[in-house]
């Protein structure tokens, strides 16, 4: 019997070993940018625009200057996008401008316990490296920080075998460019982009003035839209004055001093003194609708009720969103580490940090709210001496240590490291872009998960039209345009934000059209049937509810069915409050619901960071938070639903009180008139609610009596 054969081993330990090499931070996220936001070519370029918006935003507020944003969207050719974003914050220093920009895990805020938009130092670098590998061009950035600094100008890519900043431009180094009219020339000889001056809102409210006075006596469609544009315009300038003068008349008050940090504002025309910019090419696809640039943006404005949004899309379109209120909001600061936070391997790494300090003063020193009398007692229970040295704790010590920490009652951290919207301002912010017959909105008391404070904010908009209500037909043309839906049911449920799938039946029945009619292909005549009947429609019962999702202050646009403040509102029972709800499913009813987590650590589900996890403290206090507004809104119902009810019941005594008068009057032999004021008097008074009006926060309005 002969042996078979022996197979020659494909590899050996040492060939393998040979092959095994460090991988850097960025050249992982090369091959897995659907992590970080990149997985399909929309969501890459609303990636990029957030997290260059994000972070305009959070310096603009660290430095005290009121943000105005810069976006623009160009296409240079088909299938590429070309992303700006500039604001008027503070500048980055030359030195680190590469390093913020060329190098994935660089940043300020990962070590910080702050309430902060961006947290790991990846994003805007990710944007950078996914416009690098898809379209081969590096991201341009210029950055100023004062009015006689240069302009540090850099062309620079990620090394994503070394993940550091490679400079093109400059020999290596950049390029400054002079300050003044000298460098303004320049950069317009280059095709550098850069906006120099503030938008002239004098010459914009004298013009909306004019247009006002000329469109009073036009009873057009257009004419009465435009109206309700340049008035908001002049709404909005004369806002701002009120709280200037009344900051103004504060600061005089209070003898001209203040705690408050100095707040830089922006007078219109004036030059941009400090900033930066940032331009990435990149292959993109841009649509309108749900998950668009536009949405965020909007969005966005109504978090940061402060800032000022000048957006130019890919079609040339320019809007601007204004700001509602000149207040910044008040400066996060940072905190320490709480104890209950903190596990047995950071305990262990830190304890080993310390050089030459006792267990006592390391635990007064590196934790918050661990006062000498609570460092004591946790030594005590942990049978440690105080006066040993922190960096001589060994394994079973740390453990005991640890096991005190989390057994010994410490009072909660301190919640001035978060920095919540605020009730007022949320309102604010809401009403501005989601007008309605109703509005509430409610900050919760700071709560407190895995040692880190955390706020919950919820708001609410009743009434109202949707989108696809105020839609022109050329910007219903655009979408179709956009829209890779094969059917007009699912582009209507797709693209206008509120529509579900009773309203789109219900549109396309009006519309007479078949059920699985491709939208590319609708003819002019069918396509000005749909835009009638899209306007015209009442469709506010078979409306969903809408749900803007905030963490931070950022709006959260992908990946709802997996965050926890979806999976709260799916979970409340809302019939009580007046809206009707199948099971599982959310709410039917002109409603948009806001709900915003403030936390100087939010529990997202990835690194896209696009959805929230569910923790058990969180979800009380979301709950808490949508029962709350439920209950408002179930009030206001009430209230209204009353008024129509009396309302109806006058107009039962209306239509028959002459006939009555009339019959009394001749039994009587008298006559009418007198017994008909009598009667109308008496029917007023007992229908007296429906003549109650309610103010936008569902309150009755009390009206003067002569």
């Amino acid at each position: 019997m002969t042996n078979p054969p022996s197979k020659a081993r494909r590899a050996t330990a040492e060939s393998m070993a040979t092959k095994q090499r460090d991988v850097s931070v960025s050249e992982f996220f090369a091959k897995n940018r659907h992590l970080l936001g990149f997985d399909n070519s929309r969501k890459a370029l609303l990636t990029t625009v957030k997290e260059a918006v994000d972070n305009s935003l959070d310096a603009c507020e660290e430095a005290g200057i009121l943000p105005e944003v810069w976006v623009r969207v160009d296409q240079p050719q088909p299938g590429r996008f070309r992303v700006a974003v500039q604001d008027n914050g503070p500048g980055i220093v030359k030195k680190q401008i590469p390093l913020i920009f060329g190098k994935l895990l660089y940043g300020s805020k990962f070590h910080r316990l702050r309430q902060s938009r961006g947290q790991q130092g990846i994003g805007i670098s990710a944007a950078g490296m996914n416009g690098m590998l898809t379209t081969g061009r590096p991201m341009q950035i210029l950055s100023k920080t004062s009015k006689r600094s240069p302009v540090h100008y850099f062309q620079l890519q990620v090394d994503t075998k070394k993940n550091q900043p490679e400079i093109i431009n400059g020999k290596g180094e950049g390029i400054d460019i002079a300050s003044g009219e000298k460098g303004l020339q320049y950069m317009r000889d280059q095709d550098i982009a850069w906006e120099s001056r503030y938008p002239e809102r004098e010459t914009k409210i004298a013009e909306a003035q004019t247009s006002v006075a000329q469109t009073a006596d036009t009873d057009t469609p257009e004419a009465e839209e435009e109206a309700e544009a340049q008035a908001e315009l002049l709404e909005t300038s004369a806002a701002e004055q009120r709280n200037a003068k009344r900051r103004t008349a504060e600061r005089k008050a209070a003898g001209g001093k203040t705690n408050e940090p100095k707040l830089v504002e922006n007078k219109p025309g004036s030059e941009v003194e400090s900033g930066t910019r940032v331009t990435i090419e990149l292959t993109a696809v841009y649509k309108r609708g749900r998950g668009s640039v536009d949405e965020y943006l909007e969005q966005t404005a109504i978090a940061n009720p402060h800032v000022t949004i000048h957006w130019q899309s890919p079609d040339g379109e320019k809007r601007t969103i204004s700001r509602t209120t000149t207040e910044l909001p008040k400066e996060a600061k940072e905190i320490k580490p709480h104890p209950y936070g903190v596990e047995l391997g950071r305990l262990i790494t830190m304890l080993g940090a310390e050089k030459g300090t006792t267990v006592t003063s390391f635990l007064t020193s590196s934790f918050s709210c661990v006062t000498p009398a609570v460092a004591r007692k946790v030594c005590e229970v942990a049978n440690i001496s105080t006066r040993s040295t922190a960096l001589k704790v060994g394994q079973t010590e740390a453990e005991r240590l640890y096991k005190a920490l989390q057994e010994t009652k410490i009072r909660p951290p301190s919640t001035d490291c978060i920095a919540p919207i605020g009730s007022e301002l949320l309102y604010k912010g809401l009403k501005a872009i989601v007008p309605g017959e109703f509005h509430d909105a409610i900050t919760r008391p700071p709560s407190v998960q895995r040692g880190s404070p955390f706020q919950i904010e919820v708001a609410l908009a009743y009434g109202g039209n949707v989108a696809a209500q105020k839609i022109t037909r050329d910007e219903l043309v655009d979408l179709i345009g956009q829209s890779d839906a094969k059917t007009l049911r699912k582009f209507l449920i797709d693209t206008f934000a509120g529509i579900g799938s009773d309203s789109a039946e219900k549109i396309i029945t009006e519309t007479k059209l078949p059920t699985r009619c491709s939208p590319q292909k609708l003819s002019k005549t069918q396509l000005d049937t749909l835009h009638t009947v899209m306007r015209e429609t009442n469709i506010s019962e078979g409306q969903s509810m809408q749900i803007y999702r905030f963490a931070n202050r950022v709006p959260l646009q992908f990946q709802p069915s997996a965050c926890a403040i979806t999976q709260a509102v799916l979970s409340t029972n809302w019939r009580p409050y007046g809206l009707s709800q199948s099971r599982n499913s959310l709410p039917m009813g002109p409603v948009t619901l806001i709900v915003h987590v403030a936390s100087v650590w939010v529990p997202f589900t990835s690194e896209s960071k696009e959805a929230i996890a569910t923790t058990p403290e969180l979800e009380k206090e979301l709950r808490l938070g949508i029962q709350y507004i439920g209950r408002s809104l179930a009030s206001f119902l009430r209230k209204r639903q009353a008024i129509a009810a009396q309302g109806n019941r006058r107009n039962v005594f209306l239509r028959y009180l002459k006939e009555v008068a009339s019959a009394v009057a001749s039994i009587q032999k008298s006559q009418a008139d007198p017994i008909y004021s009598d009667l109308l008097h008496v029917a007023r008074h007992k229908t007296a609610v429906a003549d109650i009006k309610l103010d936008e926060y569902g309150k009755a309005i009390v009206q003067e009596q002569e």
